[in-house]
């Protein structure tokens, strides 16, 4: 019984609920950035360049049955070894600006967050002693 209700506790500690919500929102996310890439900034750069769609480049690694279609789709599909550079460009693509937009986040988040007024240092007391001496001490100019 004791097991159970450690794994209730952590189960459900606010930590573990945050980081839940945390990788649900970011595997939503996370879709939202790959069709930004895929559909509105790498045809942009395809445009630039030359026209490229940058998912179809690769280089056949295997012998081709005949009468397949020279595609990246169906190569694959036909088990031709393939070394699909353009897939990976666009996946290097995905996670810069997935990278830069969580940096943003992060130092937006940083920015509002306030930060926590220093403590303030204690009254310095002064020993008895010492407040001893000093009257005597005013007593005598006097």
């Amino acid at each position: 019984m004791g097991m159970l209700q450690e794994f209730k506790d952590f189960a459900v500690k606010g930590n573990v609920i945050d980081l839940a919500v945390g990788v649900i929102i970011g595997g939503a996310f996370g879709k939202i950035v790959d069709s930004v890439v895929a559909d509105l900034i790498m045809p942009l750069v395809g445009a630039v360049i030359g026209k490229l769609d940058f998912s179809n480049l690769y280089v056949v690694l295997g012998n081709v049955p005949p009468g397949t279609e020279a595609t990246l789709a169906a190569l694959k599909k036909a088990g031709v070894p393939v070394f699909a550079y353009g897939n990976f460009i666009t996946v290097g693509v995905n996670f810069a600006i997935l990278a830069f937009i969580i940096f943003l986040m992060v130092k937006q988040i940083n920015k509002l967050k306030k930060e926590a007024p220093a403590p303030e240092a204690p009254p310095v007391v002064t020993p008895e002693d010492v407040l001893l001496l000093r009257e005597i001490r005013d007593s005598l100019k006097k």
